[in-house]
């Protein structure tokens, strides 16, 4: 894969097997003092180690506990037997193609993301990249490739200094916060400039490809559409994209909160996935020739209806999750699908032929990008595979159909538990440790005393 990088070195034009005397070079006329080596843990949250970047440039290995990918977001770790009690070691493996510039750096510095790989040279199966790859290598083994391109939602917050405290929204231009129900304003986007100038020289820095910008309806709340690609370009840029939200947010003395709903009674934040497969000539296989859609578009749909809610975890990964499904809000609560029609889970969009594809709604913002990826893309191959055939397609308001789909952290995590699919569609090993993280997960939860049991309960029992 080739280089693109900053303008600076672009004639270089490294590829994965680049040459160590040139990027050496050039990191040391650049300054360059260190890389961030990073990926995606099971959260999304970046992990890794500082490497020199001599020693990356000289192909130095290195390593990192095999555990790292599964840590959970309390810092536990689980006991599962699926996780060896020697905590072997796995091999750091940059993917030069994600190799930029760090933006939010206040030295020369270079981000690059990385695989985990057992030390025998397979994936590591734990790592969510992982999965994703594992998935992706399914469609082209068919000789096909999928494409997907996600919309991210999140907020901008005031500083943070009291967790036991609600978020409120950060002054802005005219030195008061947001109240909400700006959707779409143009004024209310320019609230923040700074931020946003700022933010957007660093996606540019790091290659993000982004689409359309707005301004959501909750109070600072907005929405990013990255440009569609292949699924692990395109969740390596959307797992920088958070990363960067988050450091030039800090630089600003705010927060990007990617909550799925960081707000009582605010809009949640969700990360809708729209997905189309082309075949080897790029031909999309939703649409037949005369611009029709395809038998194999609706065995797609077949297999989200049929495997999503036994993944639900995947896309509602904690106790917060939750709170978003509400129905009215355009937050789904069923797999019902449909044209133009945003009250069901899975909308398929007007478009050209060459266009087709369906939007799965049901991913908050806080779903880790690889892994929601891989759930939406195995099943909907499961469906063209085994040729399931989809509902038909709701009529008016998706919110009258039958929930269909787990409601609460607990049901959802004892479905994929029980589940018979979810170990052949995301893996056995993966399946097994991702339950016993998010169970470590929610045993920590239910031992939080909340404010609200303070509020009620304190006085009255």
């Amino acid at each position: 894969m080739n280089l693109p990088v900053s303008p600076s070195w672009a004639h270089l034009n490294l590829s994965q097997s680049a040459d160590s005397a040139q990027l050496a070079a050039h990191f040391k006329a650049s300054g360059v003092r260190d890389v961030e080596c990073l990926f995606a843990d099971v959260t999304g949250y970046p992990r890794g180690k500082l490497m020199p970047a001599a020693s990356f440039a000289a192909g130095s290995e290195l390593r990192i506990c095999q555990a790292i990918p599964m840590q959970c977001v309390t810092g536990e770790y689980s006991y599962d037997p699926i996780f060896p009690d020697s905590d072997p070691d796995v091999r750091l493996v940059p993917d030069l193609a994600t190799l930029k510039p760090a933006p939010w750096a206040s030295v020369a510095r270079y981000v690059a993301v990385h695989d985990c790989v057992e030390m025998d040279g397979s994936l590591c199966d734990f790592a969510p990249r992982s999965v994703l790859k594992q998935v992706v290598a399914r469609y082209q083994a068919l000789g096909l490739q999928p494409v997907v391109a996600p919309e991210i939602e999140f907020y901008l917050t005031a500083a943070m200094t009291d967790p036991a405290q609600p978020l409120t929204a950060p002054q802005g231009r005219g030195g008061r916060p947001e109240v909400g129900q700006s959707a779409f304003s143009m004024n209310a986007l320019n609230e923040l400039a700074p931020f946003w100038d700022a933010f957007h020289a660093a996606i540019d820095t790091l290659g993000i490809r982004t689409d359309t910008w707005l301004h959501e309806v909750g109070p600072s709340q907005y929405e990013i559409n990255l440009l569609h690609g292949d699924p692990v370009a395109v969740a390596d840029q959307a797992f920088l994209f958070k990363t960067a939200a988050r450091e030039i947010a800090l630089q600003h003395g705010l927060n990007a909160v990617f909550m799925a709903k960081p707000l009582a009674g605010e809009a949640g934040s969700s990360m809708h996935l729209h997905q189309s497969v082309v075949d080897a000539q790029g031909r999309n296989v939703f649409s037949q020739a005369d611009g029709s859609a395809s038998e194999a578009f609706l065995h797609y749909i077949g297999g989200l209806q049929a495997y999503t809610p036994d993944l639900m975890l995947i896309y509602a990964p904690t106790v917060n999750s939750y709170r978003r499904y509400v129905a009215g809000s355009q937050a789904p609560t069923n797999v019902q699908w449909g044209y133009d029609n945003r009250t069901a889970g899975l909308r398929v969009p007007v478009s050209a032929p060459a266009a087709r594809r369906v939007e799965n709604r049901l991913a908050g913002a806080d779903a880790n990008p690889y892994l929601a990826m891989a759930a939406t893309l195995a099943s909907g191959l499961a469906g063209m595979q085994e040729r399931l055939q989809p509902t038909a397609p709701v009529q008016g308001n998706g919110y009258h159909q039958a929930r269909g789909l787990p409601s609460t952290f607990s049901t959802a995590h004892d479905q994929m538990a029980h589940s018979a699919h979810a170990p052949r569609l995301l893996g056995a090993r993966f399946v097994q440790a991702y339950l016993a993280v998010k169970g470590l997960e929610h045993q920590s939860y239910l031992a939080e005393v909340s404010a609200w049991e303070r509020r009620f309960l304190l006085p009255q029992v």
